[in-house]
């Protein structure tokens, strides 16, 4: 007799290696346009949009507009997070997935100042805006999508989301270096600059088939839809009743708003104004450590599920801090060799460290019900206060010091040690949360045990009869 299928229902969780993969991809595409953009602040848009400023004084008002992206990224993550609360992650993903394509590839096709003068730094900064926008929620909804699969292995699926990030910024520079290597100053700033963006539309197409394709998360589907326990407005309960976690929030998130851009951004710039060196020092550099730091991350995530995401965030934050001096010394040998070696080091251990195990670390902070705005909330805010303008304020601390780095290097240690207080004053918030999570992870084992043995007997009473 032919057998029949078993159908799939519409909420079942399907395999989580393609949950992975799904974030994954559609992660590292968005991010690939947001990194795109402090590549071509740091290297060719100061004699496209601002030509009449001396080299320093463009770098600085390029830099100003890559800060811009930061700035509109709270008011985008705030307004993407609440729906993403109320109704679901998987729609809001795909939302700022296109929100940032679109904005990627106009930017791509934006007039230089020759041509259309002051419109063109204006337009720009406008595109920019939109872009943070879209980036302001992404990176939420992604940990969410995986750290909500399984709460006992948040810390490894989670990590996967910081994963794409770093695989984008791996992107964008391998697109921007590969696409550039033969071409002269003059076509690059002809048009050179323009293929990676535009290139953007066919990887976004890609992202957002992924994401209608995946269902909503596990937990969010069984702690708030199916119980229809959504919150009016999860930014006000956040506000009001979890103010101090908001703050613990945003001082995690220093470090990778801090520490880590001047590793991945202002590394750029010190490395050809300061230094004298080739564009692809730097950026050769920051692509073997975002490789690096993509197959880091996870490791790091596993480790937060057995010893806990505070400990390694602990251990990341201080190690980060101590090697704050000794990264711009081994970057002031002008040996490319060891200029690459202090990148990673710096990207894929220290920043990693902190980088895979905060998934965990927001998912255990906030309930269900405001965790994605908690989250978008805490990263975002601290990333515009301090992430959009940390090139630039490396900047201005280094022409202010005479030339030195090491008041860069001073701020570097600021935002490690920062996150170090927060992991340690989150510690009986974050092990009741865990206490929880076992507690919730014995029980749902308690009872497919009796769904075994309550099968089986009916079973047998079957077979009696």
């Amino acid at each position: 007799m032919p057998t029949i299928a078993p159908q799939r229902h519409a909420d079942e969780s399907p395999p989580i290696a393609r949950v992975i993969v799904t974030a994954l991809i559609g992660s590292a595409l968005e991010w690939y346009d947001f990194s795109l953009y402090g590549i071509t602040a740091a290297l060719v848009f100061a004699p496209l949009f601002f030509p009449t400023l001396s080299p320093v004084a463009g770098s600085l008002a390029a830099f100003a507009t890559f800060a811009v992206g930061f700035l509109s990224r709270p008011i985008g993550g705030i307004v993407f997070s609440h729906y993403g609360d109320r109704i679901g992650r998987k729609p809001i993903l795909a939302a700022t997935l296109a929100l940032m394509g679109v904005s990627s590839s106009l930017i791509g096709l934006l007039p230089t100042f020759d041509r259309v003068g002051i419109w063109a730094p204006i337009a720009l900064v406008a595109l920019r805006l939109i872009q943070g926008l879209g980036a302001g929620a992404e990176y939420g909804g992604a940990a969410l999508l995986l750290a909500e699969q399984n709460p006992s292995r948040r810390g490894f699926y989670g990590a996967f989301a910081a994963s794409g990030v770093f695989i984008g910024i791996a992107l964008a520079l391998g697109v921007f270096s590969f696409v550039t290597s033969t071409m002269s100053q003059e076509t690059l700033l002809s048009w050179g600059w323009r293929v990676p963006y535009l290139l953007s539309i066919v990887a976004v197409s890609v992202g957002l088939y992924l994401r209608f394709a995946m269902p909503e998360t596990p937990e969010f589907a069984r702690d708030v839809r199916d119980r229809r326990a959504e919150i009016s407005v999860p930014l006000w309960e956040a506000l009001r009743n979890h103010p101090w976690r908001i703050l613990l929030g945003m001082g995690i998130n220093l470090p990778l708003v801090g520490y880590s851009y001047v590793l991945q951004t202002y590394v750029l710039t010190y490395t050809t104004t300061n230094l004298g060196l080739s564009r692809n020092v730097g950026s050769i550099g920051v692509l073997i450590a975002a490789v690096v730091a993509a197959v880091t991350i996870p490791i790091y995530g596993a480790l937060a599920d057995r010893v806990g995401s505070r400990q390694v965030i602990m251990a990341g934050a201080v190690g980060s801090a101590l090697f704050a001096f000794p990264f711009f010394w081994m970057l002031d040998t002008r040996e490319t060799a060891v200029i690459w070696l202090a990148i990673v080091i710096g990207l894929s251990f220290g920043v990693a460290s902190i980088s895979g195990s905060i998934a965990a670390f927001y998912s255990e902070l906030f309930d269900t019900r405001i965790r994605y705005t908690g989250l978008v909330f805490a990263r975002e805010v601290s990333g515009a206060v301090v992430g959009g303008f940390t090139p630039l304020i490396s900047t201005l601390l280094v022409l202010w010091s005479g030339g030195s780095s090491w008041p860069v290097s001073v701020y570097m240690m600021v935002t490690a040690l920062a996150a170090f207080l927060c992991a340690y004053l989150a510690r009986e918030i974050l092990d009741v949360g865990q206490r929880n999570v076992t507690t919730a992870t014995k029980r749902d084992a308690l009872v497919g045990v009796r769904q075994v043995m309550d099968d089986a007997r009916d079973h047998m009473r079957d077979a009696h009869r």
